[in-house]
């Protein structure tokens, strides 16, 4: 039997558990994976609190640990292997947060050994995301102007980090002035605190007036209207969240204005494309290799306190990702 976290009622962090359960083999195409260490996703939080046919139900989506059992039809990897995954998958298909784990073969990356547990479950999802958007998408170059909201969230912080690799600027957006320093230190090379200052006024003090050529929103709501403001004509909107709960007006005039475009993302169209997927995997490793790009975790769980790292999750109070080891 193994630990397994999932919930029976849908709700806040208390509702998770820690249940008892068989994990069965892998079947064809499956790898079994021994977890080290998960890494939390804002999306774990809305599965968990949203209505769902059937419970109970598994979570999650990135972990990392090594190679237990190897199902048919798969080939280029040896039990025992240190790997990551990639979120590729329905969460509800491969539940993987919990001791053992079956997952996709597709979505099985072997990570380098520069990188501790805690980093390689904290790898994929974030950069994943800010790659696909700013570098496939944007096509984000030397000199180009980067506006990062909610900024202190890993993806955020990924964002920076990819910017500053590729020699654009990067500039962070956060609520109030309390992380500053922390983002300043993450490679930010300005932040701009939205509910103290005004954002357009700000970036064209920062930009010459020029604007920011991409935008990369997790939030959506009012504060989209204020970052169109702040846009440079032919500039490039990517929305690939939505965690404001207010409507978002859309200032057509302005987008015409500009000639802006406004694009809709989301990581799986990038994770679930083999081609598209290698070319990224490839660039982050690359990325990593270089010591440009790094995880930045904010706190690490043990497994048996899963309630508080949701918690510290939706406190909206941390600088990175959240990680929860799995002791042997």
């Amino acid at each position: 039997m193994s630990k397994i976290v999932r919930f029976h009622a849908t709700g806040g962090p208390e509702v998770l558990t820690l249940d008892d359960v068989e994990v069965r083999e892998p079947g064809q195409g499956e790898i079994r994976i021994r977890t080290r260490a998960l890494g939390l996703n804002r999306a774990d939080a809305m599965l968990r609190s949203g209505h769902l046919m059937e419970l109970p139900s598994g979570i999650g989506w990135e972990a990392s640990g090594e190679v237990d059992a190897i199902g048919p039809g798969v080939e280029g990897f040896t039990v025992g292997d240190a790997v990551s995954l990639i979120p590729s998958f329905r969460a509800t298909d491969y539940p993987i947060h919990g001791e053992l784990a079956i997952a996709p073969a597709t979505a099985v990356v072997k990570h380098p050994d520069t990188l501790s547990w805690e980093e390689a479950a904290a790898l994929w999802g974030q950069y994943l995301t800010a790659y696909g958007a700013l570098i496939e998408t944007a096509a984000l170059k030397a000199g180009d102007t980067l506006l990062v909201p909610a900024a202190s969230s890993s993806v955020g912080l990924a964002a920076i980090q990819i910017a500053r690799s590729v020699g654009a600027r990067p500039v962070a957006l956060t609520r109030t002035s309390a992380k500053r320093q922390q983002l300043l230190d993450a490679g930010a090379e300005a932040v701009i605190a939205t509910t103290e200052e005004d954002v357009v006024t700000r970036v064209n003090e920062l930009t010459d007036g020029q604007g920011a050529r991409v935008i990369f929103d997790p939030v959506g709501g009012p504060a989209l209207a204020r970052l169109i403001g702040a846009a440079a004509p032919g500039g490039t909107v990517i929305v690939y969240g939505a965690l404001s709960t207010e409507a978002t007006t859309l200032p057509v005039l302005a987008v015409i204005g500009k000639s802006l475009t406004i694009r809709g993302y989301k990581v799986f169209d990038l994770t679930t494309d083999v081609e598209r997927r290698k070319v990224a995997v490839d660039w982050i490793l690359d990325g990593v290799a270089r010591k440009v790009l790094r995880p930045v975790i904010d706190t690490v769980f043990p497994l048996e306190d899963i309630v508080g790292a949701h918690r510290r999750l939706e406190s909206g109070s941390q600088v990175g990702k959240i990680v929860v080891t799995v002791r042997r």
